[in-house]
């Protein structure tokens, strides 16, 4: 399939087709803001098609977007045997989705001050058992029951909007509401299920969507901007931009004992698992892959598996239509569950041989023999889609689970690219463990302005001349002044920085805990076995329990972790990173640009909405609790860890008036 620069206001079109295909992505846009042209059928069409929850009439400034969850039959390629793997997984389903690659929901576009209507259909079968309880809710339970939780949007938690402390049992229809505040910063936001118990199992079988707030301010002397209006090329066209969802389908197939298949080579005389395998049934029949039960989540099964993460949906995808020296907005969203994702780019050898049917056995010899060209620059501008006061280069990016990486790439000269998952070190990752070298696609660039040398002053001279096209004449030239000072992008930074004076003492401290505990044993309560419990701050999660904060206040929280490494999660307000201490290597802030930390370096005074969180540092962040009260989470982002108790609900209230305090109603 191409991946493309993608059209305002799309579905995606991509999933799990294997890399021989190309499908292009339709334009929808009116069906999205029309909602009844999303079914305009003859009448005969009509009498036998259900009711779209998008036909009734939508106001000027609404978008509608139906989600149903089903099972959904496709196939997904295996680079562990070469063939495309029969699977049965839950997906999102909407008006249309190409229905040979369902495994990645629709891009969603919408503007600030506008709202998103998004009727939500359970569609799973009936779980009976569930529906009378279960003896611990930090136990994964309930896996057809759902909700549905806007990562990174600055919207209410309550009601029907991003609230994630309801449930969609089988069978319930909920229509969500985001109402997007005029003054909501642009960027690159994602979707994804949300329930307590079922979201990594949901999540890993590539039921997860890309959410883009696009927005068309331009910076003034009284208030800042929407980068999104500096990135124009001459003649007004946007500069290209690709979508890049990752994700990790974490299927299994499984004996008639149901224990996952796997392939083992001798190593040191040891077994070692280095694929799962899908092959026949005892009838001969194909085997059907599922994510169906937490064994096949864990600190090595990613990489046991010998899957690849996928982009949009498709394994070792092809992006086209890239020009030598234009400039391309990368959006980068890490939708996956089970590993991180060290990005990077390289010129590919002439004359390489195909990598479509690639085995994960070939990987590290492949890329070694054809990938050889020089890592090439990439320019954050915006991470968890807030833009940077300035923008951060970078050869390497790494992402972890819920991260989002807006980069600017230029690609100096035509020819083909490899598109990388280098190799990370264990405090980078999320197996806790090394990884080795990973192909994630290629990108094919056609003739243009060859760039020779350093790309930066080519690219300050290329932001410069958009910034003289799209902005206002008594702006451009400030803009043009920061880009010269270092990429400067100060006239597009959506927060202002949170100051020492506004700081409410003493703050919030939060720690990630994995402890081992005693309870019953399941078949002889007289007994005890031991089971693993994921905390915060020294419990696991309790929906009873709240960390209460007050609307209006500012406060600095110090973040950690006890045992392994961590990304924290925290809905509604964002953070600005203040500074990170290294506590085992002199107590140095690694935050600051030239620290050499791969995780933290240049993230000071950043803001982001999820963060890794290493063992052995103390992470300093500043947030402020604003318009919206309600209940909502933290939680780790390793989501088979928050589904087993590694969440926190967070509670903003009134104040009482009189600086004391939470007001207490009767």
């Amino acid at each position: 399939m191409t991946c493309r620069a993608l059209p305002a206001l799309l579905f995606v079109a991509a999933g799990a087709a294997t890399a021989a295909e190309r499908i292009d992505a339709p334009p929808v846009a009116a069906q999205i803001r029309r909602g009844a042209e999303l079914v305009r059928k003859t009448a005969a069409e009509l009498a036998a098609t259900p009711a779209n929850p998008c036909q009734r009439p939508l106001g000027s400034h609404e978008v509608c977007i139906p989600l149903d969850i089903e099972f959904t039959d496709s196939t997904i390629f295996n680079p562990a045997t070469g063939q495309d793997d029969h699977v049965h997984l839950r997906s999102y389903r909407s008006p249309g989705t190409n229905p040979k690659i369902p495994f990645v929901a629709p891009l969603i576009e919408i503007a600030p001050g506008e709202t998103v209507r998004i009727p939500l259909h359970n569609k799973l079968p009936a779980e009976p058992d569930c529906a009378k309880g279960v003896p611990n809710i930090n136990v994964p339970h309930c896996f057809n029951s759902t909700n549905l939780h806007s990562h990174g949007l600055w919207v209410s938690p309550a009601g029907n909007s991003d609230n994630v402390l309801i449930a969609l049992l089988p069978g319930v229809q909920f229509e969500y509401e985001y109402n997007i505040p005029p003054d909501h910063p642009s960027g690159t936001f994602w979707y994804h299920p949300h329930m307590h118990g079922s979201t990594a199992l949901q999540v890993a079988s590539g039921m997860a969507g890309t959410l883009i707030v696009r927005g068309s301010r331009k910076p003034t002397d009284r208030q800042t901007g929407d980068i999104d209006t500096l990135l124009f090329e001459p003649g007004g066209v946007r500069v290209t931009e690709r979508v890049v969802q990752l994700q990790q389908v974490q299927y299994a197939c499984r004996d008639k004992d149901g224990n996952i298949k796997k392939k083992t080579v001798r190593r040191d005389g040891k077994d070692v698992v280095v694929a799962w395998v899908c092959d026949k049934d005892d009838k001969g029949d194909p085997d059907v892959g599922k994510v169906d039960k937490y064994d096949q989540f864990g600190q090595t099964t990613w990489t046991e598996s010998g899957r690849y993460t996928s982009i949009n949906g498709q394994v070792l995808p092809t992006f086209d239509k890239a020009r030598a020296g234009a400039l391309e907005r990368w959006r980068v969203v890490h939708a996956g569950v089970r590993n991180s994702v060290n990005l990077q780019f390289r010129k590919m050898k002439h004359g390489a041989k195909s990598f479509e049917r690639l085995k994960a056995a070939e990987q590290q010899s492949w890329i070694d023999a054809n990938c050889t060209g020089e890592l090439l620059p990439q320019w954050e501008i915006a991470s968890d889609g807030l833009t940077h006061s300035k923008a951060i280069r970078k050869t390497a990016n790494v992402l972890q689970p819920g991260y989002r990486s807006d980069v600017l790439v230029v690609f100096p000269e035509a020819g083909d690219y490899c598109v990388i998952d280098g190799d990370a070190k264990a405090d980078d990752s999320v197996s806790w463990m090394p990884e080795n070298r990973q192909l994630l696609g290629k990108v094919v660039v056609g003739a243009g302005e060859n760039v020779s040398g350093d790309v930066q002053p080519y690219l300050v001279k290329a932001l410069s001349a958009m910034a003289d096209a799209t902005q206002e004449p008594s702006m451009a030239g400030k803009i043009k002044d920061g880009l010269a000072d270092g990429l400067r992008l100060d006239a597009f930074v959506p927060h202002a920085d949170v100051s020492e004076t506004e700081l409410t003492k003493p703050g919030q401290e939060m720690q990630f805990s994995i402890v081992s505990v005693e309870v019953p044993d399941p078949v002889d309560p007289d007994k005890k076995t031991k089971r693993t419990e994921f905390r915060v701050d020294e419990h696991a999660y309790d929906p009873k329990a709240a960390r209460t904060l007050v609307l209006g206040r500012s406060e600095e929280w110090k973040l950690t972790s006890a045992n392994g490494d961590h990304p924290f999660h925290i809905h509604v307000n964002p953070f600005q990173i203040d500074r990170i201490i290294d506590t085992k290597n002199g107590n140095r802030d690694v935050s600051v640009p030239g620290s050499g930390d791969s995780s933290y370096d240049g993230l000071k005074g950043t803001w982001k909405d999820t963060l890794w969180i290493k063992q052995g540092f103390e992470i300093y962040v500043r947030t402020r609790y604003e318009r919206y009260i309600g209940e909502y989470v933290l939680h780790c982002h390793i989501l088979d860890h928050e589904d087993q108790g590694m969440m926190q609900n967070v509670k903003v209230v009134l104040p009482d008036g009189k600086g004391g305090g939470v007001y207490g109603h009767h």
